[in-house]
């Protein structure tokens, strides 16, 4: 393996990594040391003995010497564009906070935030554009003729909605900013603010309230018009697919990902299928590949690619792939990984048309090496970095493993399958902790069962895409063929992330990494062993595979969760809330759904609910709402209960989207309504009829409901406020209010309660949904201590995991996850 390469790659690296963030005299130094200790190695290597050149070593010295000089023009060039964002009138106006106006060359496609939740609500959508100042006007009317890289984040007038196809990614898709592409130049009047501190290259961010449409002054150029109507040929190809191969398509041919959903999304990144989501240098080698061949067997490209079946020669064959490798860049837009796999491919093209064919492995390195000096800013991506280590993997660790499992009589295709996925996620998972905090379990099968799907799906969405403008309903065609596996691969992430041993939490910073290597290092190791014993390898596997799926009859022999007979449960979801009525057989009344569909899925999947007759949403905020796909996903559910007050108006209207997408119908709980279940029966105390709830937000309009269950009595209070709670207290359906065994506490426990009502109900046992670490302090102080006043056990989801409720009487237990 010629590795002379790496050497330099790695310096040029680091060098670039480090000065970016140093002080320009510092930086300077290094350069002139590096340029020295250069010219020193190569005249010693000059040097004479006995009249012949010293030989011995020399390629040594040549590496070294060659190493130096690449620190040198790394570190050079990073100390010069880190230079650059800080000259110039831009960052002193963002230390100011300074408000201009603007002329801006657009760089980037523009970008949907996902939708966020905080607390009760979901933070604005915004779209983000990479840009060029300019021109630049200030406030006192002068104008500066600069060239400062930005970031443009233009807050749109909608709010985000949370969760799957009626959420930002749709309600937002209409903005004119989505519209814009690369190279155009728009008008703004923004506020400047400072950058983050080792963020990106940008000098500032420029943040623009979306009152208007942008204000364009400079259309763009003709190249990146037609690779925008490329684009958009591919999205109206798709139009007609399902909903996770219609948002998938795109972003596995181009990198566009303004159709995929968070649920989505979030489903790719727990199962570190997330490489698929953005166009990937995989992409571009399977494009190459099926022109001019395998990459791995440069040495008889010409015999094995489309070119040569078609009568192109050798060069020509270069020639084709060139131009490939540009359009491809263009179309699908300089991302580090792009970039990387287009420069890879040059270089090979270019040993390819001189005829001099050469490993892959100084090919990576001479692309990492020109793309860091042209970039500084590459060395310090993870995406950069993730995508040089998985083909780095590919091309020197997977090869060995997938020889080693052949020698052992697995399928080859199997073997190169699961090597090829093994390797890159053993290189991987340490910077993925490093984002993360978290490591997948499934990861490796996950990306077996989806390399199957991508070729196809890659080779078909292509080929869609470039009979997209001068055939429609051919494009269509392939389009609905590449349809199939890219849904293929949506399942496989949705499934995945589904599963409750998917993923552990892992320490996050480079110490979690290290330790993640250190452990992967002995689990590869123990794997040489388990494989040359058959026996003990199947019993590890079937393991791991019960550690993954967690079949609920056998989590509940092992663990004692859930407990036999359990009445009540509350789900751990995080800053939210979720609760579960138990009916019998598989069936539940489900209490709102907490903020993430995956968690409360979790949850109901242990507790082996399959029928859920009746949802109840307390009201419509978003930690109580979001949920609402997790409870859907493989159940039945009978009917959706609500309060009569819907706001926020954009999640009551993601409720009711998604209700109708089931034919689920929706009701309004009203107080008085009685309701009964099997042993399980219930009452709405809360809201009334009529007069309208009242105007302090949605959190005094909650659905409060007295349950009874052979014998238990509990309280469900919603996020209900002290107002609220005390006009409860006074309406006919909370008059008669008493002692009861089960509280759940209003609001997450917050300070906000009314004291009569929690004498008056004097529970037995108090139990608090709230989040670990929130930053609203819940549960407060004054509220536990007053439950605990009143005799109250207190329980809580951030402490004590998920809770069930067993028993009656003097029998009342309540059990821990």
């Amino acid at each position: 393996m010629d590795l002379r390469m790496v050497g330099p790659a790695v310096g040029a690296w680091v060098a670039a990594a480090w000065a970016l963030g140093a002080p320009a005299d510092r930086v300077t130094g290094v350069v002139f040391v590096a340029l020295m200790a250069a010219g020193v190695l190569l005249a010693a290597r000059r040097g004479r003995a006995g009249g012949r050149p010293r030989l011995r070593g020399s390629w040594s010295t040549v590496s070294a010497a060659a190493a130096l000089l690449c620190v040198a023009a790394a570190g050079a060039s990073a100390g010069l564009q880190s230079a650059d964002l800080r000259r110039g009138p831009v960052p002193a106006l963002a230390a100011r906070h300074a408000e201009v106006t603007a002329d801006i060359e657009i760089t980037s496609d523009p970008r949907l935030t996902r939708p966020r939740i905080t607390g009760d609500h979901t933070a604005p959508t915004a779209v983000l554009l990479d840009g060029k100042v300019r021109r630049l006007t200030k406030a006192d009317g002068t104008e500066v003729a600069v060239r400062t890289p930005v970031l443009m984040v233009v807050d749109l007038n909608t709010r985000a909605r949370p969760g799957g196809s009626v959420g930002a990614v749709e309600g937002a898709a209409r903005s004119p900013w989505l519209g814009l592409l690369p190279s155009t130049r728009v008008r703004v009047a923004a506020r400047l603010a400072p950058a983050l501190t080792g963020g990106d290259h940008i000098a500032a961010v420029v943040r623009v309230r979306a009152a208007a449409p942008p204000q364009v002054v400079g259309g763009p150029t003709g190249v990146q018009r037609w690779a925008g109507r490329m684009r958009a040929g591919l999205r109206a190809a798709s139009d007609g697919l399902g909903p996770d191969a219609r948002a998938l398509l795109p972003g596995l041919v181009v990198g566009d990902t303004s159709r995929v959903p968070p649920g989505l999304d979030d489903a790719f990144k727990r199962t570190d299928l997330a490489h698929l989501l953005a166009v990937s240098g995989g992409n571009f080698t399977i494009l190459l590949a099926l022109v001019v061949g395998p990459a791995g067997l440069a040495q008889r490209v010409e015999r094995r690619g489309l070119a040569p079946r078609l009568g192109i020669p050798l060069r020509g064959t270069a020639l084709l792939g060139g131009a490939l490798t540009l359009g491809f860049v263009v179309v699908c837009q300089p991302d580090p990984s792009v970039l990387r796999a287009a420069a890879c491919g040059a270089i090979t093209l270019l040993a390819l048309a001189t005829g001099r064919r050469r490993s892959l492995i100084p090919a990576l390195a001479t692309a990492v090496l020109l793309l860091v000096l042209w970039d500084p800013w590459l060395a310090r991506s993870y995406g950069f970095l993730l995508s040089v280590l998985a083909t780095g993997a590919l091309l020197t660790v997977a090869p060995r493993w997938s020889a080693a499992l052949r020698r052992r009589g697995v399928p080859p295709r199997l073997a190169e399958a699961s090597a090829a996925a093994a390797a890159a996620q053993a290189l991987c998972a340490p910077v993925v902790a490093v984002l993360s905090s978290r490591v997948s379990l499934v990861a490796v099968p996950c990306n077996m069962l989806a390399e199957f799907a991508v070729a196809p799906a890659t080779v078909l969405g292509f080929a869609a895409l470039a009979a997209a403008r001068p055939a429609m309903p051919v494009a269509k065609g392939l389009a609905w063929c590449a349809g199939w596996p890219a849904g293929w691969i949506a399942g496989i992430a949705r499934t995945g992330a589904s599963l409750p041993g998917g993923a552990v939490d892992w320490p996050g910073g480079w110490t979690g990494a290290m330790l993640l290597a250190a452990v992967t290092a002995a689990v590869v190791l123990a794997g040489r062993w388990l494989l040359r014993r058959p026996w003990p390898a199947g019993v590890c596997v079937v393991v791991l595979l019960l550690v993954v799926v967690q079949p609920p009859p056998l989590t509940r022999v092992i663990t004692g969760w859930p407990p036999p007979g359990w009445r009540f449960a509350m789900c751990d979801v995080g800053q939210g809330d979720a609760t579960v009525l138990a009916a019998g057989h598989g069936t539940a009344v489900v209490v709102d759904t907490g903020p993430d569909p995956v968690l409360v899925d979790r949850c109901l999947t242990a507790l082996g609910v399959t029928r859920v007759p009746l949802l109840v949403l307390t009201h419509f905020h978003a930690d109580h709402v979001a949920g609402l796909p997790g409870v859907l996903r493989g159940r039945s559910v009978g009917a959706i209960e609500t309060t009569g007050f819907e706001e926020p108006p954009e999640q009551a209207a993601f409720v009711r989207a998604r209700a109708a997408a089931r034919h689920i119908p929706v009701t309004r709980a009203v107080a008085g309504e009685r309701r009964r279940l099997e042993a399980l029966d219930w009452r709405v105390l809360w809201p009334p009829p009529d007069p309208a709830p009242l105007p302090d937000g949605p959190n005094d309009a909650s659905v409060a409901l007295l349950v009874r269950s052979a014998g238990l009595t509990l309280l469900l209070l919603g996020d209900l406020e002290p107002l609220a709670q005390e006009e409860l207290l006074q309406s006919p359906a909370g008059a008669g209010l008493g002692p009861v065994d089960v509280l759940k506490v209003a609001h997450h426990g917050s300070a906000y309660q009314d004291p009569e009502l929690i004498r008056r109900a004097a529970p037995r046992l108090a139990l608090i949904s709230c989040g670990r670490d929130n930053p609203y302090g819940h549960p407060a102080p004054s509220t536990v201590a007053a439950l605990r006043g009143e005799g109250a056990l207190v329980l809580r989801t951030d402490r004590d995991g998920a809770i069930a409720v067993v028993g009656a009487g003097g029998d009342l237990r309540a059990a821990r996850d």
